[in-house]
């Protein structure tokens, strides 16, 4: 049976054949959220399903492609899609397609998500740069057997969202007319969304946001040594805070409405985040 590490370094070789591109920013795009991916130029785009011991997306919104180009003269990997836990895939597999961006060369990781509002003076279509984290699906990619190529067993998680690039993406968003607030984001294993005493639970814990995705992803690229940078899209107000019943649907909706604010912050933002990276 091949290890995590061997399955990762075979989906790596594949692409590498299919597309000369070497990758310094990797970008995840989340529901509603793959608009962005349009933008990149001279693109070679590779299906989830192609890719070995890639795995592949179910749920609507999300596309299911790896796409390699370069946008302003910056070479990225974008996923055009996400897996995740609640599909039924173990931590390992929501993290795989991270550590195959790791694999390609990436320094920087910039995730993106569909996610509720809990903190009341946010409203729906606002984007919000995550400060901090907290895992309530009580799992972790890099539970089980170690292999010491990804990085530490254990490593530290104190600053998982680098505070120097959510620097680099506010003062982006000022120059836009744009302003960006922080928050700390809560991942539950999902797929239902939360109860009202949920919210007012997590409320309790500190968490300004709350979704499905993101957790397992930047644990993985963490311990790879990996800077990440984290954007929510508030596609909905949580349960107990909107009156009307939540659904897919809306975070869809919600997610194309704002596509293209996103997509310009995003794109004036990777010239930015490769030259400051390159400075550090």
């Amino acid at each position: 049976m091949l290890s995590q590490f061997e399955k990762v370094s075979a989906a790596v070789e594949f692409i590498r054949a299919r597309a000369e591109v070497a990758p310094s920013i990797g970008i995840v795009l989340g529901s509603g959220l793959g608009l962005f991916a349009e933008k990149v130029s001279d693109a070679a785009i590779i299906p989830f399903s192609e890719v070995p011991h890639f795995p592949q997306s179910t749920v609507p919104g999300h596309s299911g492609r790896l796409v390699l180009g370069t946008l302003h003269g910056v070479s990225v990997a974008v996923t055009q899609g996400r897996v995740h836990g609640y599909e039924g895939y173990s931590p390992e597999e929501v993290a795989f397609p991270v550590r195959v961006l790791g694999g390609l060369g990436i320094r920087t990781l910039v995730v993106t998500n569909a996610a509720g509002g809990i903190r009341t003076d946010l409203k729906q279509g606002d984007l919000v740069l995550i400060s901090d984290h907290i895992n309530f699906t009580q799992r972790n990619p890099i539970a089980g057997q170690h292999d010491e190529r990804f990085g530490a067993r254990f490593f530290d998680m104190s600053e998982a969202y680098a505070k120097r690039l959510r620097g680099l993406a506010a003062a982006t968003a000022r120059k836009q007319g744009m302003d960006l607030p922080e928050g700390v984001y809560l991942c539950v294993l999902g797929p239902s969304f939360e109860t009202p005493a949920e919210i007012r639970a997590f409320r309790a814990l500190g968490a300004d946001l709350v979704g499905m995705s993101t957790v397992q992803e930047v644990i993985a690229a963490r311990q790879m040594g990996i800077e990440v940078l984290g954007i929510s899209c508030v596609t909905n107000m949580a349960a107990g805070i909107q009156c009307e019943p939540l659904s897919h649907e809306e975070v869809i909706e919600t997610g194309h409405r704002v596509a293209q604010k996103f997509t310009g912050l995003l794109t004036a933002l990777i010239p930015v985040l490769k030259e400051e990276t390159a400075k550090a």
